[in-house]
């Protein structure tokens, strides 16, 4: 699951109270209903008034932001660990990173399809989020890539819609999820440069 949603700082402490009450309501409801979980449900589990709610947390973007940021960050700090771990292969590297994304795009009902929304919305707030992590397995493709183990004619984008997609693929049905790391390993092996052999 997620790690716990950081506080936003500077703010009151009746303020703060309220903000950590929501986020804790939210967390719950979205693990019963999935992303698309009403946010009037998360007011009244909070006890607060909706606009209270939509004060901390103006767009259903935002809120998800604010309960993924923690794993989010965790990412992409994790994908700077690998790439300074001279022990693991580079594409070895990729796709221990691509196993952990996965695992936490599927943490909620209907987040990976949240996820890709993003891509073409720059003004949601799950937008910069979802780049800084596009980011982080960027580099790590690269180095996968500049090793001379992942085909060239890939980017950071194919690598977020593959993966995302079989968070999606699980997400959906949820029998398949059981087969995540084996479906992940035919993506890598899909990924890996031709002559090399499937070496992720």
């Amino acid at each position: 699951m997620p790690d716990e949603p950081t506080a936003a700082p500077g703010q009151r402490a009746d303020a703060q109270r309220n903000r950590e009450r929501i986020l804790e309501a939210a967390a719950e409801a979205v693990r019963e209903q999935g992303t698309q979980a009403s946010l009037r449900d998360v007011a009244r589990r909070t006890g607060v008034g909706l606009g209270t709610l939509y004060r901390h947390f103006p767009t259903r973007d935002a809120l998800l932001e604010a309960l993924l940021r923690t794993g989010f960050d965790h990412l992409a700090a994790r994908a700077d660990e690998l790439l300074a771990d001279r022990g693991p292969t580079p594409e070895r590297a990729l796709a221990d990173w691509l196993g952990e994304f996965t695992l936490r795009a599927g943490a909620f009902r209907g987040l990976p399809a949240s996820l890709m929304a993003t891509l073409g919305d720059p003004d949601s707030a799950l937008h910069a989020s979802c780049l800084a992590m596009r980011e982080a397995g960027g580099r790590l493709l690269r180095a996968a890539q500049d090793a001379g183990a992942i085909r060239p004619d890939v980017d950071g984008t194919d690598l977020f819609a593959l993966v995302n997609a079989l968070s999606w693929v699980a997400d959906q049905a949820p029998s398949i999820a059981a087969r995540r790391a084996h479906l992940l390993t035919l993506i890598t092996d899909g990924l890996a440069h031709p002559g090399t052999g499937a070496r992720a």
